[in-house]
């Protein structure tokens, strides 16, 4: 028998709960600068020591945390579904944890790419990117992020799987962060859809969803224990 297809779109929430600072709670600030002012292709044109420094931080930080209760729960579902994680975060936190197939809609902080060539695409070692980090090709390397007021090229493979999900899982994303809140939309009207997270809201004009307002780390494995047993 074929396994179902649970596809998982994941947000800032579950990795709140490891410590990773997330900057939308924050007043959307870093050290007093807009998070605009760091993380888009102007910001990298006014101040590029500034942006390095800003993901350098964010890189330092995330060597210092772990995967927490939620991503591990997500590991265990593997075992009896065929899971699909859409992560809207930027860090490795479901990879370290154990699950094999992640997709990062915004990028991924351990990896940098050239600013001549976007599909020359490397793992930095270790957490410090500095001006005059060169790719093969001699140009600067940048952060493997995507900007804001950039394309998000991975949102259409995002979009096919939310179209095969048998079950839609979301946890730690309110929903309001466009173009990942739309996925949901992509799901068959009667596959059952779960949100997770402690700030949703209850106003969501969507068929068969269940909202579950707890954090991640302690309603996630309870829900992987519900679907295990209702096999």
């Amino acid at each position: 028998m074929e396994m179902k297809r649970i596809v998982v779109l994941s947000g800032a929430g579950i990795s709140a709960e490891s410590g990773v600072r997330t900057f939308r709670d924050n007043n959307g600030l870093w050290n007093n600068y807009r998070i605009e002012e760091v993380a888009s292709p102007q910001a990298w044109l006014n101040n590029m020591d500034l942006v390095l420094e800003f993901y350098n931080q964010r890189r330092k930080q995330l060597y210092e945390v772990e995967p927490n209760p939620a991503h591990y729960a997500l590991v265990d579902l593997e075992q009896h579904f065929d899971v699909q994680i859409i992560t809207q975060n930027v860090d490795d936190l479901h990879e370290r944890a154990g699950s094999s197939n992640v997709l990062h809609l915004h990028g991924e902080l351990k990896k940098v790419r050239s600013t001549v060539d976007p599909d020359l695409v490397c793992e930095l070692d270790g957490w410090e990117l500095k001006k005059g980090d060169q790719c093969e090709k001699g140009s600067q390397l940048r952060p493997h992020i995507v900007w804001f007021g950039e394309a998000v090229p991975e949102i259409i493979p995002a979009a096919e799987l939310s179209v095969s999900a048998d079950i839609f899982i979301v946890i730690g994303t309110s929903l309001l962060v466009y173009p990942a809140a739309g996925l949901i939309h992509y799901v068959a009207e009667g596959a059952p859809k779960y949100l997770i997270d402690p700030n949703a809201s209850d106003s969501f004009s969507v068929s068969n969803l269940k909202v579950i307002k707890e954090k991640a780390g302690t309603s996630v494995p309870v829900l992987v224990q519900n679907l295990i047993n209702a096999r």
